[in-house]
């Protein structure tokens, strides 16, 4: 038998036991948005509040990062255009102390921005204008990335046998 066969074979006969543990969704997951259009705060709160979010929100940069290390948040959303400090640099700083996903909004579509975000720690990139539903399912699959990494139960066991 050629190697790729015995392998196929090993594949077919191997015993896989998975054990998931659901994650808690009836507990509000907290979201920091740092952003400093005050219109565009108010238009997100009332989009994230009422799908069982604790939002906490920042108007400048420097008030984000320390509100990441004081709050927690599930999710952070930012806002690529910041007057103090861009979304790069919020990325970048948040990344040297924590993991929390990050979620870029913004009106910027150029390709090489999106990928200069996305390089420097955000997690997920939406493009303004985006519809409520996808920007509350792209939250809650951070979320629950963010959650599912943190349970202490390791909820995603994998064990396989050959």
């Amino acid at each position: 038998m050629g190697g790729n066969q015995q392998r196929l074979t090993a594949f077919h006969n191997a015993k896989i036991t998975m054990r998931k543990k659901s994650v808690d969704n009836s507990i509000p997951s907290r979201v920091l948005l740092i952003d400093d259009d005050d219109s565009m705060v108010e238009m997100l709160l009332q989009i994230l509040e009422p799908e069982l979010f604790q939002v906490v929100t920042a108007d400048n940069s420097l008030k984000g990062i320390e509100t990441v290390q004081k709050f927690f948040p599930d999710v952070v959303i930012i806002n690529l255009l910041m007057p103090d400090m861009s979304g790069w640099e919020i990325c970048k700083t948040i990344r040297d102390f924590s993991q929390v996903p990050i979620l870029v909004l913004s009106a910027i579509s150029k390709p090489g921005m999106v990928s200069k975000a996305l390089d420097e720690g955000a997690d997920d990139y939406l493009i303004k204008p985006v519809t409520s539903s996808v920007l509350i399912a792209h939250v809650k699959r951070l979320a629950r990335r963010a959650r599912a990494k943190n349970d202490p139960d390791n909820p995603n066991i994998v064990y396989c046998e050959a």
